[in-house]
């Protein structure tokens, strides 16, 4: 069935159920950002792979909502399908419910599937539909057309021993009890698929690069549940789990144990991250208490046996990128070297280290004009040469036993033009600026998004995206609450929190540039005026400085960028042979 076909399909389930339009968000159940392939509804019905959008069909216009990471890929992968690209302004926002608003007639009826849809969204369609008393409706129009739809993943789940994770799950629990305590809460749903990790000690396999188990938790104050398939843990995995007061029941069964919690009752759900159509099932007597899951807050603080098995797997993941920025250099243009195989070959080298589970995102390998687009990821069709000139852009990360890592480095291949040094300078010294900064305790992360940007500004130059964002512990690339962008997000950055720096700067055309660094939060100094924070680099990998042009660094820039060379010629040095450990003290060395 072509997408055109599908089209038709749905507009005809619409037309039978008097629905004026259906919303396709991108998200399961869990309300997740990286889904199974059970539910890429966006692609399956259109032909759009980007990781963020929405689809919004009425019964004369197609339309995916996506933001301008996604413009040119977008614009492409639509072609023919039926569907136009909708231009958002802010990222993240539901520009189209504004857009129905004005569209639809007085008493409309719009329709998704509220599995996919967050209590959050739900509860911000009510609100703006009813100015014209719009009304929504659950439907799936999906499912009846979708021959051959990939199964719920099987893989096995496996537990993590307290002692490489630093805190136990009836300690976790323990610490999410106390919250609801303080909430007034007798029950709490999980749905959010890092949190379940993170508070029963589980991982798994069944999202790409997410070490994540398709699951649900509903925790009592003196009983925990976990739905899930029975199948993916082991007799002694139930057996451990039931020794720190954890039930293990059917995936499935949660819809029922929601409907059946007791009356006059009181819940605590985040409206993020649970859909509308499990909070649809609670009793109507059963109090909804609304706010950020416990368990969100207390796993952005890593412990320090997180921190410690973290550095462990940025000194692993520096050792790959030693080696992967060494091969290039000696082999670019005596074989062919593209996108593709330049990732590969990255892969190979991050395999070889041990604890290595799999890359924590889809590699991001950008040459010349592919580097503007933030999000491009090479295929088949869209696979360049890498030549000896240019930028190359590369953001990558592995997910280890002991960590998760995040790294961009841009790649000078040489004959660069003056535009791409400057623009690489200025990225380089709003990167060093992040973080190399002092801040006082209870900065919020938008006051150190605009001081990492300011470099970039003095030039009237921006970028779209944030500044940074939270890192699990062998978990999500992508954690929140906290994040550096220019929303105001009331989240202050706290010790022990793990998050990117990582400006940018895109033309359209010819290149990008990004440097990316990982940071934890560590105490600096306290005075008269207050307790004073700053970063550690976690990320331990060289940055090139070839065309560094040294008159637009300030000597504080200059020192951190030839500080931070030396500690990775360091740290790494140890771990490489001796032809290694020369070309690193070459590619390190002080400017």
């Amino acid at each position: 069935m072509t997408y055109q076909e599908k089209l038709s399909e749905i507009r005809k389930q619409m037309k039978a159920d008097n629905v004026q339009a259906y919303i396709i968000p991108s998200a399961d159940p869990h309300i997740s950002e990286y889904l199974p392939n059970h539910y890429k509804c966006i692609p399956f019905a259109s032909g759009f792979t980007g990781s963020a959008g929405t689809l919004v069909i009425t019964h004369d216009f197609a339309g995916l909502w996506a933001d301008f990471r996604y413009f040119e890929q977008a614009t492409e992968q639509l072609e023919n399908s039926g569907f136009e690209l909708v231009k958002q302004k802010i990222q993240h926002a539901p520009e189209y419910l504004q857009w129905l608003v004005e569209k639809l007639d007085k008493g409309a009826v719009v329709a998704t599937n509220e599995k996919l849809l967050s209590i959050l969204l739900g509860d911000l369609f009510t609100q703006q539909f009813s100015i014209k008393d719009i009304q929504l409706s659950d439907k799936d129009y999906l499912s009846p057309i979708w021959e051959n739809r990939p199964a719920l993943p099987a893989e096995k789940a496996f537990l993590i021993e307290e002692q490489h994770i630093g805190q136990s799950v009836a300690s976790k629990l323990s610490e999410v009890r106390a919250e609801l305590q303080r909430k007034g809460a007798a029950y709490h749903l999980i749905s959010s698929l890092d949190d379940m990790a993170w508070l029963f000690n589980i991982r798994g396999k069944d999202v790409s690069y997410n070490p994540v188990v398709l699951s649900f938790a509903l925790i009592g104050q003196d009983k925990a549940t976990i739905f899930i398939n029975p199948d993916k843990l082991s007799a002694v995995e139930k057996e451990q789990l039931a020794s720190s007061g954890v039930q293990v029941m059917p995936y499935e069964d949660i819809e029922s144990a929601l409907s059946t919690i007791p009356e006059n009752t009181s819940i605590f759900i985040d409206p993020k991250r649970n859909c509308l159509a499990f909070a649809k099932l609670l009793p109507a007597s059963v109090k909804v208490i609304k706010d950020t899951n416990p368990s969100t807050n207390l796993k952005a603080i890593k412990n320090e046996t997180e921190l410690a098995n973290t550095r462990t797997a940025m000194a692993k993941d520096g050792v790959a990128i030693t080696r992967f920025l060494k091969w290039l250099s000696e082999n670019i243009g005596k074989i062919t070297i593209t996108e593709l195989s330049a990732a590969a070959e990255l892969r190979k080298f991050r395999a070889a280290q041990e604890g290595f589970v799999g890359d924590s995102f889809n590699t991001i390998s950008a040459y010349k004009a592919h580097g503007a687009l933030p999000h491009y990821g090479p295929s088949e069709e869209s696979d360049v040469e890498i030549k000896e000139e240019g930028l190359f852009l590369l953001d990558s990360g592995g997910q280890y036993f002991y960590g998760t890592t995040d790294i961009t480095r841009t790649i000078p291949m040489g004959n660069n033009t003056e535009e791409e040094k400057t623009d690489y300078t200025l990225v380089l010294k709003g990167m060093i600026d992040g973080c190399k900064l002092r801040f006082p305790k209870g900065t919020c992360g938008y006051q150190i998004d605009a001081i990492t940007r300011k470099p970039l500004w003095d030039y009237a130059i921006n970028y779209g995206h944030g500044t940074g964002h939270g890192v699990g512990y062998f978990l999500n690339v992508h954690e929140g609450p906290h994040t550096f962008n220019p929303t105001a997000v009331p989240v202050a950055i706290e010790l022990g929190m793990i998050t990117s720096i990582e400006p940018g700067v895109y033309r359209p055309g010819k290149h990008g540039v990004r440097i990316e660094n990982l940071v934890n939060t560590i105490k600096d100094i306290s005075n008269e005026f207050n307790e004073f924070y700053a970063f550690e680099s976690l990320t331990i990998a060289p940055i090139s400085t070839a065309i560094v042009q040294k008159d637009l660094l300030e000597q504080g820039q200059l020192d951190w960028l030839n500080s931070y060379n030396a500690l990775v010629f360091e740290r790494l040095s140890p771990l490489l042979n001796t032809e290694e450990v020369a070309w690193l003290k070459t590619y390190t060395a002080a400017i």
